[in-house]
């Protein structure tokens, strides 16, 4: 009697909670009502209203959750395993989740993944003894990978340069000439000679001072001493000796020749003087 009480209970709250949904459509009372579909086993009930819910309000986590159920209670694995995984991405610690998925995992051979979602569910509650029996029917605990062992990076060669063998010298360069391209006209080469002193002038006067002039600038610039012609023996013997100066032979030389010259135009002079008439 109490099992047809139960069942007389679960149907008045179906009705009740079917009228409300119809009510309100977009009300989430799908979800309580999908959970009294499965307490009687009416999973094709429970999972049509919970496929309409999760239109209304996808990401629904427990709804997602209810539909696996809903579907391995179906026996199709397929919808169920890709929904459920589905909800453990978005949920990763979903317990209800994975205990459903350790049941499709462990028919499918997939005994890694279901060792993982024992420890998913282990790692909250050591003590769950579905979690321990299944993870002990499949060998124990899972096993991490060992990573890859790293090469250890070489030890740094060091070399004392005593060790090093000597190394030739390289080679001197030769550098070769090549001969220039005979050009068509042959070069001209000027060299820069001193110019000689021009006299501008013919007055016996003013020659010895332009000559003077002359062979003191052409004295500054090369530093050689200029050629004078020599005066004459007997106005030499009568010269005065200046002082010593920075161009004393250049001076000296031009003072003859202006004696000279003014002792030549009083000989013209005198030469050139009109003789007085005889009567």
């Amino acid at each position: 009697m109490a099992q047809n009480q139960n069942a007389a209970e679960n149907a008045l709250e179906i009705d009740r909670l079917a009228t409300q949904l119809a009510k309100d459509p977009h009300s989430k009372v799908f979800m309580p009502l999908a959970e009294e579909y499965g307490k009687v086993g009416m999973w094709q009930e429970a999972a049509a209203v919970l496929e309409d819910g999760l239109k209304l309000y996808p990401g629904f986590i427990t709804a997602m959750v209810a539909l696996g159920r809903a579907y391995d209670h179906m026996a199709q694995t397929t919808k169920a395993k890709a929904i459920l995984e589905e909800s453990v991405k978005l949920s990763p610690e979903n317990l209800r989740a994975h205990r459903t998925l350790i049941k499709i995992y462990t028919s499918q051979g997939l005994n890694e993944s279901a060792l993982q979602s024992c420890a998913v569910i282990l790692a909250v509650n050591p003590r769950d003894e579905e979690a321990l029996s299944v993870q002990s029917a499949l060998g124990g605990p899972l096993k991490r990978k060992k990573e890859p062992e790293r090469a250890k990076p070489a030890a740094p060669v060091t070399r004392h340069l005593s060790a090093q063998p000597a190394t030739a010298a390289p080679a001197p360069v030769e550098f070769t000439a090549t001969a220039p391209e005979a050009s068509s006209a042959p070069e001209e080469i000027f060299v820069s000679t001193p110019a000689e002193p021009k006299i501008t002038s013919t007055d016996p006067f003013i020659m010895p001072v332009e000559v003077m002039e002359n062979a003191l600038r052409t004295h500054d610039q090369t530093g050689e001493q200029v050629t004078v012609p020599e005066p004459d023996s007997q106005a030499a013997d009568t010269m005065l000796m200046p002082p010593p100066s920075p161009h004393a032979g250049v001076v000296a030389q031009l003072e003859a020749w202006l004696l000279t010259i003014e002792s030549h135009r009083q000989d013209r002079d005198t030469t050139n003087k009109p003789h007085p008439k005889t009567s």
